[in-house]
């Protein structure tokens, strides 16, 4: 059986549990004014499937271009660098996975695990400082944490079944 839980977390701690989720969906915890690749300024929405083996559909798509076309060594080592970039950035994830796979990331120091949203405690600062962007305040409670995200990402927002 599994079940659902909030962590703050990063893109490479989450890729090395991510063959024990069953699940993931996050959103990217860029800043306000932080740019990314694609020109877009603020947060970033960002979703994951665990189809191929923790790898975003972009990093995909891009390795299968690489493979088609011909490529110098210059921008495959481009490329890789992407790649190892991406692994720290910040993510507040929703990871429905078993009992075994929620302690094991638990017990990682990369992952701070929030409270159940039914319990309606207040997230740590650490938290409400990552989530600005989204509206949290410092003071706000788990469930309130979750109904913010979900105006960003509906799948974020806490179901009962």
């Amino acid at each position: 059986m599994t079940g659902r839980r909030y962590y703050l977390t990063t893109i490479g701690a989450w890729r090395r549990h991510a063959g024990h989720c069953a699940e993931t969906h996050f959103v990217a915890l860029n800043g306000p004014g932080a740019q990314s690749r694609d020109g877009c300024v603020g947060p970033h929405l960002t979703e994951a499937t665990n189809g191929c083996n923790g790898v975003p559909v972009e990093q995909t798509q891009a390795k299968a271009c690489a493979t088609d076309c011909e490529d110098t060594q210059d921008e495959v080592r481009l490329g890789e660098q992407d790649c190892a970039t991406d692994d720290a950035t910040p993510i507040l994830a929703l990871i429905d996975a078993d009992e075994g796979a929620h302690l094991a990331m638990e017990n990682d120091a990369e992952f701070e695990a929030l409270p159940h949203p039914l319990a309606r405690t207040v997230v740590s600062q650490r938290v409400s400082a990552a989530l600005v962007q989204f509206g949290v305040a410092h003071g706000d409670d788990t469930f309130t944490v979750a109904e913010k995200l979900a105006r960003v990402n509906p799948l974020l927002r806490h179901r009962v079944f």
